[in-house]
């Protein structure tokens, strides 16, 4: 049977780390209360995707620290299949989010040497990847260590290999590269997966880097879109996230604009990217157009924007 064509599983699978997450409307310095959730930038867009109603999986590691069990439990009840998310000793990575007025916030991160930064090719199930649909990769990933940038890659050719359309996020985080070889680091990583990918899904203007698109740093549709062009070159199918402005999409030698949807307010702009990578993905897996795909994700992802942590309460991203 032609690998097409086989039965799948899942709509979704990610590979990645989710963290314990701690955030505070107020400067860390004075915060006299933390609230916990978790988030990670592979999770979160699975989380979106599977409460829209996409059947999703996550290859991760899991620390068998104190947060452990909550972690693994959280995703279950989102629906998120974790038989591929293994516990192994170690503490997870833990994150902290002081969120300005204006929505935008700043972290503060202790993830070196977490399991799920351990993960490698071997411990990737080449019939679980290849019983899904889709298969979304990060940059962030590839940046954990050099095993989860094989391990990446190898995933990449597995879903090649079994015809699952493969969808990466670049995700360019300059300070999490500083340990692994910085800039040219990140740039060789995205050269060896933007070739297996269908969709590109980069954000501007954070990941013009990569492409050493230093003219495309401003952030107005004009660097944009010639940001756009240049991922295109590199990806049949490109989807730019552009915040507030939406996205600019990139297909079949066509590029347009997507208007972004208004916030009616904006709290945090934690995992709004992520929220708009599942919510995007998902509109694909039901046959939508790709414009179309991106107004609802546009929509999605500025409601997200209302309430705090890497993911909204349940009911929001509908």
């Amino acid at each position: 049977m032609n690998a097409s064509f086989r039965p799948r599983r899942f709509d979704l699978i990610g590979i990645g780390e989710c963290m314990v997450e701690f955030y505070s409307a107020e400067p860390l310095a004075s915060a006299s209360q933390l609230q916990r959730a978790y988030g990670g930038d592979v999770l979160n867009a699975l989380v979106a995707n599977q409460r829209l109603g996409g059947k999703t999986g996550f290859v991760t590691k899991v620390g068998d620290d104190p947060f452990g069990s909550g972690l693994l439990a959280a995703w279950r009840q989102e629906g998120i299949d974790t038989s591929q998310a293994v516990e192994r000793p170690g503490d997870n990575g833990v994150y902290f989010i002081s969120v300005a007025p204006s929505g935008e916030r700043a972290f503060t991160y202790r993830r070196h040497g977490t399991p799920a930064s351990q993960l490698a090719p071997e411990d990737l199930d080449p019939a679980y990847i290849a019983s899904s649909h889709w298969l979304l990769l990060s940059g962030i990933t590839q940046a954990l260590s050099p095993t989860a940038r094989a391990a990446t890659l190898a995933a990449a050719r597995i879903a090649l290999e079994a015809g699952v359309r493969i969808a990466y996020d670049p995700n360019y985080r300059p300070r999490l590269w500083a340990l692994h070889g910085g800039l040219p680091a990140a740039r060789a990583a995205f050269d060896e997966i933007a070739p297996f990918a269908e969709w590109l899904l980069p954000s501007h203007p954070a990941d013009a880097a990569l492409l050493g698109a230093e003219d495309a740093l401003e952030e107005d549709m004009d660097a944009a879109f010639a940001m756009a062009e240049r991922f295109a070159s590199r990806a049949p199918n490109v989807a730019l996230k552009c915040s507030a402005d939406g996205c600019v999409l990139s297909s079949a030698g066509t590029v347009r604009h997507v208007a972004g949807a208004k916030a009616d307010k904006v709290v945090d702009t934690t995992g709004a990217g992520d929220c708009w990578n599942g919510s995007f993905l998902f509109g694909l897996q039901q046959g939508q157009t790709m414009v179309d795909a991106a107004t609802e994700a546009n929509r999605r992802a500025a409601a997200k924007l209302a309430y705090r942590g890497a993911i909204p309460p349940a009911g929001v991203i509908k």
